[in-house]
């Protein structure tokens, strides 16, 4: 089986989706324990992005390392990629994290996670306009609409959203999920001319590398290196460099609208998990309720037929 088959057959492709989600819903919890084990205070914004930094950092090279192993050598980009995988490493990473760490520093837990995930809704609607077989019809946005319906529920347990807008918070968090969703379509259109291992790699080393330097230039650097602390670092970078390199693959062959629509799982993912791992309520209706219409939301869209075009994603 070849790779392009590996991740369009639909049972791949559930696992795969379902996997990276998992992934990225861990990062909840191990993000928070990561903090406390770095010693980076709530108010400390730019702690929180140099410990990003270091995570995405790591992240790339471990990909590069995973690259020279398959390989037998590091696959490096053109002089004609490398500007476009920089930009797409300032979208997809750096700008993109450092408004969400920023915006989550000057809104509410709850605010943050139920509009990070508008960034579904933006995926969709760009691909509409960048691929002519991923167009949006009524079926896509009502099946967006149960998951996002799914994400606020799950989101709204335990406290009230703020119905104030602050732009330096709630702002940030919608323009972050905006800056994520174009940098994941324009790296679907870079990944049909260059290898996504190569892509993600140096993507997330540029990206990771430039949050270090926003972090150093404003007086922050990340300390208190234990072994538990150091290990959680590894496990996150890992955690990235898998997620990112799946997903980026799985974008590059399948409808943006089919493989976005998994990406509401992750705040349903990291409830649970952050349940287990810092001992918070773990199973309730809602909770149960939310990933039902998740599930409902995935199979919705994932009903539509997709547009048969030869020149599709010109």
């Amino acid at each position: 089986m070849n790779i392009k088959n590996l991740f369009t057959k639909k049972t791949n492709v559930f696992i795969l989706a379902v996997f990276c989600t998992l992934l990225w819903g861990s990062a909840f919890p191990a993000v928070k324990i990561g903090y406390e084990l770095f010693e980076i205070s709530q108010s400390d914004i730019f702690g929180k992005i140099a410990f990003a930094g270091y995570r995405f950092t790591l992240s790339g090279i471990m990909v590069m390392i995973f690259d020279f192993l398959i390989n037998k050598k590091l696959s490096t980009p053109s002089k004609k990629e490398l500007p476009k995988i920089f930009v797409l490493g300032l979208l997809l990473t750096s700008i993109n994290y450092t408004l969400f760490y920023v915006g989550l520093a000057n809104t509410t837990g709850v605010n943050g996670a139920i509009l990070n995930s508008t960034g579904t809704f933006f995926s969709v609607i760009l691909a509409h306009f960048f691929f002519r077989d991923d167009k949006l019809t009524f079926l896509k946005f009502v099946g967006v609409g149960i998951g996002f319906s799914g994400v606020a529920l799950v989101n709204l347990t335990d406290s009230m959203i703020s119905t104030s807008f602050n732009f330096l918070g709630d702002g940030f968090i919608i323009i972050s999920a905006l800056i994520g969703s174009i940098g994941f379509i324009y790296s679907k259109k870079l990944s049909s001319n260059m290898s996504t291992v190569t892509l993600t790699g140096f993507q997330l080393f540029f990206g990771g590398l430039t949050m270090m330097i926003i972090a150093w230039l404003n007086g922050s650097y990340l300390t208190g290196f234990s072994p538990r602390a150091s290990l959680l670092l590894v496990y996150l970078a890992f955690l990235t460099a898998s997620a990112f390199t799946i997903w980026t693959t799985l974008f590059k062959y399948n409808n943006v609208s089919r493989i976005t629509i998994y990406k509401f799982l992750i705040p349903i993912f990291g409830a649970v998990l952050s349940a287990l791992f810092l001992k918070e309520k773990l199973f309730s209706w809602v909770n149960l309720t939310a990933l039902f219409l998740v599930s409902i939301g995935i199979y919705v869209v994932n009903s539509v037929k997709p547009i048969k075009n030869k020149n599709a994603g010109a």
